[in-house]
């Protein structure tokens, strides 16, 4: 049986831990710059990290991840498994809804149901709940779960999903959650104003269950420009910026009135082939422009090739600045999952060449790689730099970078032939990614939600299940090491590097780095 008494004691505990701050700092404001756009306030209108992130503010899960990714009690105080499929959530007692109703079971069965149903989602949560059967409010602060399989991820999986109000989201749309007359939650804050890709503004509600925030409001200004947030940061006119560029560092380490705080994350940059076409792919054509009959990106060896044409330690040390590390899975050393026989390919132009050959395509072809230029660290800048390593090889590549909203919502439609793409695991262990990109697409188990590129294996779709419904977990580890393993055989996906979080603020603001790279005003204090 899993209990979290003593976490959640300690998070009952915070509120007096809060007592020293002075009565100034609960009146001011906070001004924080964000990396990359917030696409909607609707929590569960898409699966991005920075949707996710600021949803944390407005509304809560059931368990959250402390900063170094361990799951903690939130909304639910403590859970047990009654059976291999049947779990039960004891839900925290006096929670208020921002106007003032109560947080109910209830509320968390319309949010189960509603998550992986959102109209027009880019990209879907039904992963977290792809073996969710049955959601039933026992009591009005006791949940059970049931499941189709074994789970034993379960309560790490719902860390995910932010728990709406049934009272105001039931026939609710996203524009509702928007404009702000659906986004009542339980969250430390409450919604001022949102202007999509310009700034979002929210105030402290001093009703929280939780810790009393210092903060009476706090404004997130969307800076997708590296230098500007930098920029932004030093003339004062934030207080804390998110993802500080690599280049900036050295600059920022030396003003005396700037603090960085980092830690290693668990997002990797990585590229999606296309797998859904057989025929023409609709951005790959050979040297004189005419299109391929056949998709090369099917055959293994072209996508080694493509693999083997890479520098990643390049990417990493001079593209990424050594905010990134050079990787050839997912995740980082000493994570769940982590395979350390799956080491980083080798940078080999001649044997690429070769394989290209044996393929077929000893001229090589034209392809278009597609990418963000507002959501990672250099995205862009490292989607050209591939593009040059491919053009070695004699894949004429260029680049086509645009903002990520309308990057997400084309990806979300397999529009493109390959794609610069990241997953930041919000489990933190590799079966995120396994589960979500590498399992093949099947809406109706909730399985491969964010598979966009249409990857297909069916032998290793099984093993992965097996590994995520083992419960024994040195064995699960075992398993989900040994799909991480033919994975990167398969080349589902081309890892390339794996990010490091970095935050930086004015003096004498601390912020506590997190693994999940989620930028929490409830994680900024004044020393």
């Amino acid at each position: 049986m899993l209990r979290l008494r003593r976490a959640a004691a300690l998070l009952m505990a915070l509120p007096l831990l809060a007592a020293p701050v002075g009565r100034a700092a609960w009146a001011e404001d906070l001004n924080i710059g964000l990396a990359a756009p917030v696409t909607s306030i609707d929590p569960h209108y898409a699966n991005a990290a920075p949707n996710s992130s600021f949803a944390r503010h407005i509304f809560d899960p059931l368990v959250v991840r402390a900063p170094d990714g361990r799951p903690t009690a939130h909304l639910a105080t403590e859970w047990k498994a009654v059976s291999d499929t049947v779990w039960e959530f004891k839900l925290r007692p006096g929670v208020k809804w921002h106007d003032g109703q109560d947080f109910t079971a209830e509320d968390v069965v319309f949010s189960y149901g509603r998550a992986p149903n959102v109209p027009n989602s880019p990209a879907s949560f039904g992963g977290s709940l792809r073996t969710v059967t049955k959601v039933e409010a026992v009591e009005p602060l006791m949940l059970r779960i049931t499941t189709s399989a074994p789970t034993p991820n379960l309560p790490i999986d719902l860390a995910a999903i932010a728990i709406v109000s049934r009272h105001a989201g039931e026939g609710a749309s996203t524009a509702d959650y928007n404009s702000g007359k659906a986004a009542i939650g339980t969250g430390a804050y409450k919604l001022v104003r949102y202007v999509s890709g310009s700034v979002i503004e929210v105030a402290r509600n001093d009703a929280y269950w939780g810790e009393k925030q210092p903060w009476e409001k706090v404004n997130f200004r969307i800076i997708p420009n590296p230098g500007a947030r930098s920029a932004a940061l030093l003339s004062g006119d934030v207080d804390l910026i998110a993802a500080p560029p690599a280049t900036d560092l050295p600059r920022l380490r030396a003003d005396s009135n700037i603090r960085i705080f980092e830690r290693q994350g668990s997002r990797a940059l990585f590229l999606s082939p296309d797998f859904s076409r057989t025929g023409a792919s609709p951005f790959i054509t050979d040297n004189d422009g005419r299109p391929l009959p056949r998709n090369p990106l099917l055959d293994l060896r072209v996508r080694q090739a493509l693999s083997l044409a890479i520098n990643r330690q390049g990417l990493a040390e001079r593209v990424q600045q050594g905010a990134a590390e050079a990787t050839g899975q997912w995740m980082p050393p000493g994570a769940f999952g982590y395979n350390p026989d799956v080491g980083v390919p080798p940078h080999d132009v001649a044997k690429a060449r070769a394989l290209l050959a044996e393929a077929g395509y000893p001229q090589g072809f034209r392809i278009t790689l597609h990418a963000s230029n507002d959501r990672y660290p250099a995205d862009a800048q490292t989607a050209q730099a591939v593009a040059q390593m491919w053009s070695r090889i004699g894949v004429n590549t260029s680049v086509e970078a645009m903002p990520f909203a309308t990057y997400l919502t084309r990806l979300a439609k397999q529009e493109y032939s390959i794609v610069q793409n990241s997953w930041g695991s919000t489990t933190g262990e590799a079966g995120s990614v396994l589960l979500n990109i590498v399992h093949s697409f099947d809406a109706p188990k909730r399985l491969g939600a964010s598979n966009d590129t249409r990857y297909n294996n069916p032998a290793l779709d099984a093993k992965i299940e097996e590994a995520l419904s083992t419960m024994d977990p040195a064995e699960r580890e075992r398993r989900v090491a040994a799909a991480v393993a033919e994975s990167v055989r398969n080349l589902a996906l081309i890892p390339m590097v794996l990010f490091k979080n970095a935050w930086a603020a004015r003096k004498p603001l601390t912020y506590e780095p997190r693994m999940d790279e989620q930028t929490l005003a409830m994680g900024v204090r004044r020393e």
